[in-house]
């Protein structure tokens, strides 16, 4: 009995056909509700015209996968697992009779790991192929490699409803477009006058109301961003369902099948669909009246700091919101009301940008070279990576030891493949598969690939809200015995929401490990035997798989961290490792300490770590530094010796170093900050540059050489050669170094005519001053000049010294140039004066004639 409603793409089916048999490929265009997902494999199915061997059909996701293949068993008038049957993760329907499948992205991955050559299937129907996802490209890269090459006779068929058809068609040889129209009921589009600012759920049980008010007649489908919203959203429609006998039915990817049937099933009961977007594409809800569109998604993305896959909740692009209206129109007449402006949707992009532009790929290079693709950037893709994520990637690979510094796959790298998780994780696994401690390895790497277990784990990690962390040494360990509870509890939900975990979070982690511990090794090591040594090995464990995310406290009790590959970050209040100096950096979110605050790394798991183990595990990447620096206190260049890894200290020692050419390098730069006067006795420097000046001006034709800045920083530099301290360099005479930038007959003129000193005729020695903006000066006692017609003059004579004369109590009691016209002028009074108060020292009548005081005396 034939159980098909009729669909728009139901004429086009036998040009399908055809166009697949004569060209190997085909690309099919057709919106939402035209009948694509279950009618073209039907129809390839029972054509009869590509052999007995099976057709494989991609889905985006887990639900539209599963409800598609029903659909399909449905309209066959089959139980699944017949004819028709499908294979999701943690889940496989299907027997020896099966040969039309539908299975997720991933899936077909790992199938043609496992059998490159795709024994025993006829044909590959890549649906909803306008997502985007990265397993999605890469899977239509590889099936179209396998076309090109050992298996021409692969028949691929790429189904889309709103991306462009040329480009794939072009990728594809030139393959056949085919357009269905779909069914188009009318849709009457609102969106909001202005922007809502209340909770999102408030704003959805408003709609609701409304939309009941006027009189909706048929189901409801509201599209929000993910579960906590949804669960939110129920919360705040309960009073509305209760008074309008609605039933609220919640429809999302980690839902047991059996919830998510009712949500999708015909109901004699008006019902309110609460979905993520699996309900965009894929999946028709029989009765749908209205459509209310938050407007948001979480959209995959990937840690920079951990490199594992994220999702954050975003605006869609307006294709989605486009899909999400459909879903209104495809059964009957309907209305969609868009929480958001007309303006918000027209600044939103036309669609979302390609996975392969925005995740981390590492897990994608690791299967292509599992693929035997050993140059990733010469790879045939349909729309390429960009070249630093793949160098991003490989880069990773490398460092996990999954490929060897020639870009080829090692045999850890071989072991990574039969794990689908990725390669962080999977090396994780295989660490502690090789230290004795695999089983519990899974329960590692499957609880940082799942949400997290705890019920409290949406607090405000930076704020020490939540329960209290005690201390250990690792919070994976401590999930880890979270997790254990839960299992001794035999899982029973009551029991779990009793110690505080979610039991479909802590069901979905217990999945996951059961499936790595399915792909262990047959003979493992002999477990470690003492708790301690056992725990020691699932650290080494994780730091296996995080080599790149090694941080060091910037304090001993402080929580700040130092990253080994540039940067800082805090730990969480929540994080249970309190003491330990170095940890690895889990999982990390970004965080803002206040509104407006620069956002930094917020690390909520850490594990503790020896600086030992790193030289275990990586040895190449520890190395040793020495660095001269300048201790300001001691005034001394001291070295300091480093054992490092990337950024991260892990020993240091240090000590007074010994001369060297980088140690002159660090005392010439703090040297030079101090000046160079201040490495001479005072005013030497200052005097020097004056007499060079002033011997330019007075003595111009000996061609004396201008004394720059960067002269004087290039002899003080050179004179740190050797040296190791300030008092080393006050030793040096700076001043005769700066003389070596004269001639040897430009010193001896200097000397000659611009002394340092000049004799009075007494025999006594003074020291001429020699200042910017004033004449050279000296001064002595007045006696000393006894015997001088004239003052001493320099620069053969040209310039006549400034004297300053001097009182017994060393006052000046003159200064003058004119030592002749002092004494005809000046001296009588003066001399009746220093008589009267100085009267036992001589005070001659003339001092032109008199005589100086011998050796020095004036008594």
């Amino acid at each position: 009995m034939d159980r098909r409603p009729p669909l728009p793409i139901d004429p086009l089916l036998p040009g399908i056909v055809d166009a697949l048999a004569q060209a190997g490929s085909v690309v099919i265009e057709a919106p939402p509700g035209a009948g694509k997902t279950t009618r073209v494999p039907l129809a390839l199915l029972e054509s009869g015209r590509f052999g007995s061997g099976e057709i494989l059909v991609l889905q985006p996701r887990r639900l539209p996968t599963r409800l598609a293949a029903q659909r399909v068993a449905e309209e066959l008038g089959e139980d699944i697992g017949r004819r028709v049957g499908y294979s999701v993760r943690f889940e496989e329907v299907g027997g020896p009779e099966t040969r039309l499948r539908f299975v997720t992205e991933g899936i077909l991955t790992r199938r043609l790991l496992a059998d490159p050559t795709l024994r025993g299937v006829l044909a590959v129907v890549l649906d909803e192929f306008h997502e985007r996802h990265l397993a999605g490209d890469l899977g239509l890269a590889l099936l179209r490699r396998l076309q090109r090459g050992a298996r021409p006779d692969l028949k691929l068929v790429v189904m889309s409803a709103t991306l462009a058809a040329e480009p794939v068609a072009d990728y594809l040889g030139g393959a056949p477009r085919i357009r269905s129209e779909g069914r188009r009921f009318e849709v009457e589009l609102q969106h909001l006058e202005r922007p809502d600012e209340r909770p999102l759920a408030e704003q959805v049980a408003g709609a609701v109301k409304r939309m009941l008010q006027a009189g909706l007649d048929g189901h409801l489908l509201i599209f929000l961003p993910g579960a906590g919203e949804i669960r939110r959203a129920a919360e705040a429609l309960a009073p509305v369902a209760e008074a309008q006998d609605l039933l609220v039915l919640p429809l999302h990817g980690d839902l047991p099948p059996a919830e998510q049937d009712r949500a999708v099933r015909p109901s004699s009961r008006r019902k309110v669909i609460l979905s993520t977007n699996v309900a965009e594409t894929s999946v028709t809800i029989d009765g749908i009246a209205a459509v209310i569109d938050a407007g948001l998604a979480r959209m995959a993305g990937h840690s920079p700091w951990s490199g594992l896959p994220t999702l954050q909740i975003a605006k869609v692009s307006q294709a989605s919101a486009i899909q999400r209206a459909g879903r209104a129109g495809r059964t009957r007449a309907g209305k969609v009301l868009r929480l958001y402006t007309r303006h918000d949707f027209d600044g939103r992009p036309e669609r979302d940008a390609p996975e392969i532009h925005r995740l981390d790929l590492a897990e994608l290079l690791l299967s292509l070279h599992g693929a035997g693709v050993k140059d990733p950037r010469s790879f045939e893709w349909f729309e390429p990576p960009l070249p630093a994520a793949l160098d991003a990637a490989e880069s990773l690979l490398v460092r996990l030891g999954a490929l060897d510094d020639a870009g080829a796959l090692t045999e850890v790298g071989k072991r990574l493949l039969a794990f689908p998780i990725h390669p962080r994780l999977g090396r994780m696994v295989v660490e502690g598969e090789g230290r004795g401690v695999g089983p519990d390895a899974c329960v590692l790497a499957a609880l940082t690939a799942e949400r997290d277990l705890r019920q409290d784990a949406r607090v405000d990690f930076g704020g020490g809200r939540g329960r209290a962390a005690a201390a250990g040494s690792s919070d994976l360990l401590e999930l880890l015995s979270r997790f254990r509870e839960a299992e001794a509890a035999r899982f029973a939900p009551q029991r779990m929401r009793a110690i505080g975990l979610d039991h479909r979070a802590t069901e979905a982690v217990d999945r996951s490990r059961r499936q790595l511990q399915r792909l262990l090794g047959g003979k493992a090591p002999e477990a470690p035997r003492t708790a301690a040594a056992r725990e020691e090995a699932l650290l080494h464990a994780v730091l296996a798989g995080f080599p790149d995310r090694v941080a060091r406290r910037r304090t001993p009790t402080g929580r700040e961290l130092v990253l080994s590959g540039g940067g800082s970050a805090r730990l969480a209040d929540s994080s249970v490792v309190h003491d330990a100096p170095f940890v690895v950096a889990v999982a990390a979110e970004e965080h803002a300490a206040r509104p407006g605050a620069a956002r930094s790394g917020l690390i909520r798991l850490a594990s503790a770590i020896e600086p030992e183990w790193l030289l275990e595990l990586f040895p190449d990447e520890v190395a040793e530094r020495d660095e001269w620096i300048w201790d300001s206190t001691a005034e001394r260049v001291e070295r300091v010796s480093q054992l490092r890894y990337g950024a991260v200290v892990l020993d240091e020692s240090r000590g007074p170093a010994q001369p060297s050419e980088e140690t002159a390098r660090v005392l010439a730069k703090a040297a030079l900050a101090r000046g160079i006067s201040a490495f001479a006795a005072e005013g030497e420097i200052e005097g020097l540059l004056s007499r060079l000046r002033l011997a330019a001006a007075e003595l111009p034709e000996a061609g004396w050489p201008a004394i720059s800045d960067e002269a004087m920083e290039d002899a003080l530099t050179a004179a740190c050669e050797g040296l190791r301290s300030f008092a080393e360099l006050r030793e040096v005479p700076l001043a005769d170094r700066l003389l070596f930038l004269l001639t040897p007959e430009q010193q001896r003129l200097l000397a000659r005519e611009l002394p340092e000193r000049v004799a009075l005729p007494g025999g006594k020695g003074v020291k001429i001053h020699y200042e910017e903006g004033r004449p050279p000066w000296i001064e002595s006692r007045l006696q000393d000049f006894f015997g001088m017609t004239k003052g001493p003059a320099i620069c053969k004579g040209r310039v006549f010294l400034t004297l300053h004369l001097l009182a017994p109590n060393q006052r000046a009691v003159q200064v003058t140039r004119d030592l002749e016209g002092f004494w005809e002028r000046h001296y009588p009074a003066i001399r009746k004066e220093l008589s009267r108060r100085y009267p036992r020292h001589s005070w001659p009548e003339d001092g032109r004639t008199a005589s100086p005081p011998a050796g020095g005396r004036i008594r």
